[in-house]
């Protein structure tokens, strides 16, 4: 039976609700940790199965791309049919898929797969945070409960490395993708009875053309980026840039003209809103490409072994923590474009290091460098989510909260694909490949550093030690030519950030009703603009007409 929720922002949470958050950070926290302990795993599967370099791409960026795609559209599907619904089926849908990935035999059955596990966590994420949103009432609880559950997916980052190295370590590649097996069954026994049903009967419809035509227009112009680093100007990856973006404007023109549009482009409208995006969308997609390329150096130039490698890489996740609650702390007295321009600058210095780690002991450098990265980062993740959130009209909420994690997600995936691809483009122009290598022999080592060191394991130890010295001479500089490009390019950002969010005053400034939010000039329409601190997510008011069993 369903009844009405009366909108009581001041109702105190239950200890069902207390115990239904912990269930739904679950899926938060597999998320993220799905996705960095693949990583580690890339070396051990590229072993076995023998991926391509493109193909290597494709199996770490599949799963992103599949769930940034699907995350507007599972968010509105929620809507219709209940969150809760949604958040069970889709959790046995990735339990299954889980499995089949981790029993791959073939590059092309795992990135069928890992399509097929992006297509389920879009289900996840929009259903956690709307079921949040509706189950905390009171503002100061509802801000508690949103920074556990975006601060899984940080947590991810500390825990994924460790528990990925160490399951690497003692078992299969294929065991860190059942991680998610345990995680699901919790949800799926524990889901029905914590948490409650809700649904928006006032849902917009779903429209299937523009689900149709948002993939048409991923899909194509990613491969084109690919392929272009791969190949370099060829009819293919021209091509497939040409029918991403004829299908993107195609996608852009049909938002505009529906009631109930897919992606709702009205909310770019709004300063604030869209400096925030933009700035989430361009940091996601520097650093998911420089991580994929810090934890092959650390594993395949530095020898480490996965475990080791993933407790190297903890302090830069920590460094993560740490700053976003100092951030929130200090941005009750400091402008927030302040203190996410600082910390981007933090962050571009990390890339200076990485921009002349050596071949030979680069580790002190590489950690140093990932400490600096993730800590300068933290300022955006802290401040960014909120602006977004506190940006965007009441009624609005929900379709902004699904629009940043599709930013987000994107951001990430494209960063694995174009950082990715000019790492390989710089690996194959370094590399020297001996003599004494047959043509099929050269061309596998030409594809990928992991490649080139399975082929030396089949080589006599002189031409090994050569082939082996090249490849590691190869992608550190691969690793250096991304580290400069981030590095000039976060500085660009820090600038972008001071701009866009200058005229925003400290959160406790905002909240005494202090005058010096300044619009500077901003028409009387975005005043909304001026109240999105970071505080506002506490704030936010419950979807109208939701339904409750």
């Amino acid at each position: 039976m369903q009844t009405s929720i009366e909108n009581e922002p001041n109702a105190k949470a239950t200890r069902r609700e207390w115990l239904g958050l912990m269930v739904l950070v679950l899926p938060a926290l597999l998320l993220s940790v799905d996705l960095t302990v693949l990583y580690l795993a890339l070396p051990h599967l590229a072993e076995d199965l023998q991926p391509s370099s493109s193909q290597q791409l494709w199996i770490l960026d599949v799963y992103g791309f599949m769930l940034a795609g699907l995350l507007v559209t599972m968010g509105t599907l929620g809507d219709r049919i209940g969150r809760r619904k949604l958040l069970l089926i889709g959790g046995a849908f990735f339990g299954i898929a889980s499995v089949i990935a981790a029993y791959s035999t073939s590059p092309e059955m795992l990135i069928a797969s890992r399509a097929l596990l992006g297509f389920a966590g879009a289900t996840l994420a929009p259903s956690t945070l709307a079921l949040i949103t509706n189950m905390f009432r009171n503002p100061k609880e509802r801000a508690t409960a949103i920074a556990v559950w975006t601060s899984c997916f940080v947590g991810g980052g500390v825990i994924g490395p460790v528990l990925g190295g160490f399951m690497l370590s003692t078992f299969w590649w294929g065991s860190v993708l059942l991680l998610a097996v345990p995680v699901m069954v919790l949800l799926l026994v524990a889901g029905p009875v914590l948490l409650p049903e809700y649904r928006n009967p006032d849902a917009g419809r779903l429209d299937p053309l523009s689900v149709g035509l948002s993939l048409l227009t991923l899909f194509p112009f990613i491969y084109g980026v690919k392929e272009l680093a791969r190949e370099g100007w060829e009819p293919v990856s021209i091509g497939a840039l040409a029918v991403g973006i004829f299908f993107g404007v195609l996608f852009v023109r049909r938002q505009n003209h529906l009631e109930d549009p897919l992606l709702d482009l009205s909310l770019f409208k709004i300063r604030v809103y869209r400096g925030a995006m933009m700035l989430g969308l361009l940091v996601g997609t520097i650093t998911g490409g420089s991580l994929l390329l810090v934890n092959l150096q650390l594993q395949m130039v530095e020898g480490l072994s996965p475990l080791k490698t993933g407790l190297w890489l903890v302090p830069g996740a920590i460094g993560t923590l740490l700053a976003i609650g100092l951030s929130t702390g200090l941005a009750r007295t400091i402008r927030p474009a302040f203190l996410m321009a600082g910390g981007l600058l933090v962050s571009a210095a990390g890339y200076v290091l990485l921009s002349q780690v050596p071949s030979d002991d680069s580790l002190v450098m590489v950690v140093i460098g990932s400490i600096l990265i993730n800590a300068g980062l933290g300022p955006a993740v802290a401040l960014g989510y909120a602006m977004i959130v506190g940006a965007a009209p009441p009624e609005k909420t929900g379709s902004a909260s699904a629009l940043s994690e599709t930013s987000g997600e994107f951001g990430l995936a494209a960063g694995i694909a174009i950082l990715g691809s000019i790492g390989t483009f710089v690996y194959r122009d370094e590399l020297s490949v001996p003599a004494e290598l047959s043509g099929e022999a050269a061309t596998a080592a030409r594809e990928s550093i992991a490649n080139a060191m399975a082929v030396a394991q089949e080589l006599p130890d002189p031409v090994a030690g050569d082939l082996i010295g090249s490849a590691r001479d190869a992608f550190t500089s691969g690793l250096n030519v991304v580290g400069a490009l981030a590095a000039v390019l976060f500085i660009a950002l820090a600038a972008l950030a001071w701009q866009w969010f200058k005229h925003m005053p400290p959160t406790a400034e905002a909240e005494s009703g202090g005058t010096d939010s300044g619009s500077e000039g901003a028409p009387s329409d975005d005043a909304a603009e001026t109240a999105a601190q970071p505080q506002p997510v506490a704030s936010t008011t419950a979807e109208p007409g939701p339904v409750r069993s």
